[in-house]
């Protein structure tokens, strides 16, 4: 089965080898009709403390690492790394 991949913003970088990603997603209201965002944070795995607030980011699913850690930073989305 295919792991989720989810793309979304860097909220928070305070814990250790963790960082709280803030993914929306748009929904049409069943009723209305109206489309309207949907948002939900993420803690996941980032192992070399590489990612800082703000950066937006790609994050995969994984086996559970922690209570709340079930997935893992991939990369980071738009940055070309090949120009620092």
């Amino acid at each position: 089965m295919p792991k989720r991949v989810l793309t979304g913003n860097v909220v928070s970088d305070k814990g250790d080898k963790t960082v709280v990603v803030l993914v929306e997603r748009k929904v049409k209201h069943p009723l209305y009709g109206k489309i309207i965002r949907r948002s939900k944070k993420y803690h996941a795995h980032d192992e070399g403390n590489e990612y800082r607030e703000g950066e937006t980011v790609r994050i995969e699913e994984t086996a559970p690492i922690s209570k709340l850690k079930t997935w893992k930073v991939v990369g980071r989305v738009g940055a070309d790394t090949s120009a620092a």
